[in-house]
């Protein structure tokens, strides 16, 4: 299985504490996550104009959040894995607009002629940075997808915030994971 790897604008995170949202997740069929012991990364491959200048950082940042989840469940990093873990990311720039009211926003203007003219527009109050992370786990002696999660959140504007929102958003994914703590 290739690594999936999607970008838009410049490279991730994810996820402020109050809008982090897990979505789907699913199991495949007869999985018995007990047989597993241990797991490792596809190798992530990005290139391209979109691709940050701290890319290796960050995805730092998720693969450490990652394996503390792994390890939290009992599993052991390996170079030799059982599980092969996938990761996709998404990061999209939003842009938060609202309506202006003739009430709040001016009153009617005299155009000339006796014409009074008032337009409704959108008008920009702000913008910030959606991003969602999949995680793929594969059986890396079959190739075949058993587990797969996605985490979709607001990315925190801070870069000191980093590390910790990506830990809480791999959390609360990771309680969806069909293995519990140890």
């Amino acid at each position: 299985m290739k690594t999936s790897l999607f970008f838009i604008p410049a490279i991730f995170f994810l996820l402020a504490c109050s809008s982090i949202k897990v979505s789907n997740v699913t199991t495949a069929p007869g999985t018995d996550f007990k047989q597993f012991k241990t797991f490792g990364f596809y190798e992530l491959q990005a290139s391209g104009d979109t691709v940050s200048i701290h890319f290796a950082e960050r995805v730092g940042f998720l693969k450490d959040a990652i394996t503390a989840e792994m390890t939290r469940r009992g599993f052991t990093a390996s170079a030799q894995p059982d599980l092969l873990i996938n990761i996709g990311v998404v990061v999209k720039e939003e842009i938060q607009t609202r309506t202006t009211d003739w009430q709040t926003d001016g009153r009617y203007t005299y155009v000339g002629q006796r014409n009074y003219k008032w337009q409704s527009k959108e008008i920009e109050v702000g913008r910030f940075r959606k991003g969602a992370v999949t995680l793929h786990m594969v059986d890396a002696a079959k190739n075949t997808l058993l587990w797969e999660g996605t985490v979709n959140g607001v990315m925190p504007d801070a870069e000191k915030n980093l590390p910790k929102a990506v830990a809480e958003g791999m959390k609360e994914l990771f309680l969806q994971f069909p293995v519990p703590l140890s």
